[in-house]
């Protein structure tokens, strides 16, 4: 209806997901639901949830009421006072063609409708699961725990009691629905409302089970085993078939998808099965060339320094990345070396840094060798 905001009644915003908009019905039918809550207002408010559920559920209806503010959509279609020859009023009777069949013609409103006992899949979870940096390469078995909602094992989901069954809704008949006549000053007007008797799941329940209280659902703490695959990345996810929540009229379990986080390594970085990694050498390594050992994942290797290397040169090792997750092998390893400028130098490393100078066919002046020292480290850093 016009006067009833459908969205602040499931309390969800207006641009919620099918997925929010179950997740909050099925929240508030439980709180709500009159055999379980014994409230006065309790029967009216369910009957108002329910309402809500019905028409921002379907895609037709959520459509018209977004747009015109009513399920059934557009009011006011058709005749104009007494004397149009559409029977009674001036309405839209017609010997029983009434208004709502028109507006099908039109709007193609008169699709066959869902069968409210038909098996439905339940609702998709969703699990953050944070990964150290060496588990995400590697991968890992653990054991997660998450709530869900499983079938109630004391009826089978079928909300009644051990020994009955639920039955054929008598005043629906299955449908789930009612068609409701009104006169209004436009005349008599069909409408479809959520049967006030089985709620719009096409059934009744003479007798509720204990356990779930009819709804054939039950709050669960669920524990799953997860193997996590080794290559999984930061923000990627996986998907494990019916570990979500319960089906309706014995419909499958919904999926679990977990999402992962990585927390980022001290000495490495990743894109990829790409690993980075910055290995610091002395100048007299790169001047000299020569072996050094460099970390990578899989354990230290030995790095042949070529003589006379540069500060910021990428090596690549072959096959000491992360490993591929949809194919064989691994990635690869680049190492970027860097030259260090040590900050001090003692009396033995002067006399040789001023020798090497020398050697190089620089004018060193006695005395002078703080200043070489300073020439040489900005050499080093690029500056000159």
């Amino acid at each position: 209806m016009a006067d009833k905001d459908y969205y602040d009644i499931l309390g969800v915003s207006r641009d919620a997901t099918q997925d929010d908009i179950k997740h909050a019905y099925r929240r508030l039918a439980r709180k709500w639901h009159p055999d379980i809550n014994k409230a006065p207002n309790a029967e009216q408010k369910f009957k108002e949830i329910t309402e809500a559920y019905e028409t921002l559920s379907d895609p037709k209806k959520k459509a018209n009421y977004d747009q015109y503010g009513s399920a059934e959509g557009p009011q006011g279609f058709g005749g104009a006072g007494a004397g149009a020859g559409f029977g009674g009023a001036g309405g839209f009777d017609a010997g029983g063609f009434g208004f709502d069949d028109i507006f099908n013609q039109f709007f193609g409103g008169g699709q066959r409708q869902a069968d409210p006992t038909a098996p439905k899949q339940g609702r998709d979870l969703q699990y953050q699961m944070t990964l150290e940096f060496e588990e995400a390469i590697f991968g890992k078995k653990t054991r997660i725990t998450y709530n869900r909602q499983a079938t109630c094992k004391t009826c089978g989901g079928s909300g009644a009691k051990p020994g009955t069954s639920p039955v054929t809704c008598h005043k629906c008949g299955g449908r789930g629905y009612i068609t409701v006549q009104t006169n209004t000053p436009l005349g008599r007007m069909q409408t479809r409302q959520t049967c006030d008797v089985c709620h719009g799941t096409g059934k009744e329940i003479k007798e509720k089970c204990p356990t779930c209280g009819g709804t054939g659902h039950v709050d669960e703490r669920h524990e799953l085993e997860v193997d996590v695959p080794a290559g999984i990345d930061d923000g990627q996810q996986m998907r494990l078939q019916q570990q979500g929540e319960a089906g309706e009229n014995g419909g499958p379990y919904g999926d679990l998808y977990i999402i992962f986080r990585v927390k980022p390594s001290k000495d490495f970085r990743r894109d990829g099965t790409t690993i980075y990694f910055d290995r610091n050498i002395t100048f007299a390594r790169a001047a000299l060339g020569g072996k050094v050992k460099v970390k990578t994942v899989h354990g230290d290797v030995d790095l042949t320094i070529p003589a006379g290397t540069q500060t910021g040169t990428t090596f690549k090792l072959r096959g000491k990345g992360a490993p591929k997750l949809r194919g064989k092998g691994n990635g690869d390893e680049r190492v970027t070396v860097k030259v260090v400028t040590p900050k001090s130098l003692n009396k033995e490393q002067k006399v040789a840094l001023e020798a090497f100078a020398k050697a190089s066919g620089e004018d060193v002046p006695a005395g002078k060798g703080s200043k070489l020292f300073e020439k040489f480290k900005d050499a080093l850093d690029g500056k000159n």
